[in-house]
């Protein structure tokens, strides 16, 4: 008698064809697709809110543009004139002056201060770490409108900062007045100084954490000390973070507005009587919101901060690449 042999019955796990298909598809659809659809709102509201405004204020520059009557005075195309305006125009390079006056005497003590404090707090038998981290941050947390005023009344003629000075026998200085432009970058500058120095040391010190500690104990047996362990295993490794925060503080420092706005008591963007602190900025915003009929030259002008940034955010980059060799 013949043996018969049933056929082989599926696996019950086992899924049809068509099924297998689909999942396969499936899988490589998730794979390749999905990241891009968790990214796509950033981009959209990019491309809303960043791309559009950008590209929009580009066509702006090339026009005589009126925002008051823009509906019954059509803009003038005019070309380059708005930018050939801003080589012969005093008001900008005075503003110009200013940005930069302000941003050097803001920036440069203010990255060596981070870069000192994080150094500080990354000592490894510091008491308190936890508090002295997050006290730095309270600067930055406190609301730039109180830190104005606050700041405001201490470089007032008979504030806390000229009663300081005549201890060490320093005469009070007019810092709203016959102080002259250096007095009010000064007081703009520490009060830039006081808000972003412990951010930027707080990102330098994230920075410093995550150098191996194992370079720390080759460089102790081997003899150097603190400083030269600094200067040969910290900041050659912390080189990246540095980058970032000097570019971050340069794009901030060339777009100062709000403190200097606070400073001159918020009545006018003209930066005092004589325009002493009037940065780029709030000159842009002079004529862009205060002068309706000028905001093609507003738009200009923000371009112009534009181009200044990535020249002054490259001219660093080569810098600091410089040093690494």
């Amino acid at each position: 008698m013949a043996l018969t042999t049933a056929p082989p019955q599926p696996s019950q796990t086992e899924q049809p064809a068509p099924a297998r298909r689909r999942s396969v598809l499936l899988n490589k659809f998730d794979l390749k697709v999905s990241p891009y659809l968790y990214i796509l709102p950033f981009f959209v509201v990019f491309a809303i809110f960043g791309a559009y405004p950008m590209f929009r204020t580009l066509y702006m520059s090339f026009y005589d543009w009126d925002l008051a009557n823009a509906r019954f005075d059509p803009p003038v195309f005019i070309g380059l004139d708005n930018y050939v305006r801003m080589l012969d125009d005093p008001y900008y390079w005075n503003a110009m002056r200013n940005t930069f006056g302000v941003f050097l005497l803001a920036t440069i003590p203010q990255l060596a201060l981070a870069l000192l404090i994080a150094a500080m707090l990354n000592r490894p038998f510091l008491r308190g770490k936890t508090f002295f981290r997050m006290a730095i941050l309270l600067p930055n947390a406190t609301s730039v409108t109180a830190v104005g005023i606050i700041f405001l009344t201490m470089f007032k003629d008979t504030g806390v900062i000229n009663w300081a000075l005549g201890l060490v026998g320093i005469g009070p200085i007019d810092w709203h007045g016959d102080g002259g432009f250096w007095s009010y970058w000064t007081a703009v500058a520490t009060m830039v100084d006081w808000r972003w120095t412990g951010y930027n040391a707080l990102i330098l010190l994230a920075g410093m954490l995550a150098i191996p500690r194992d370079l720390y104990e080759s460089a102790a047996i081997d003899g150097a000390g603190a400083w030269r362990q600094f200067w040969s295993v910290t900041f050659p490794m912390l080189r990246p973070t540095f980058l970032f925060v000097s570019i971050v503080s340069i794009v901030g420092g060339l777009q100062l507005f709000t403190e200097p706005v606070i400073y001159t008591y918020g009545y006018t963007v003209r930066g005092g009587d004589r325009r002493e602190v009037q940065t780029l900025a709030m000159y842009m915003y002079e004529n862009s919101m205060v002068s309706f009929n000028n905001a093609g030259y507003g738009a200009a002008i923000s371009w112009s901060m534009f181009l200044l940034i990535i020249m002054a955010s490259i001219g660093n980059f080569l810098l600091i690449r410089r040093t690494a060799r």
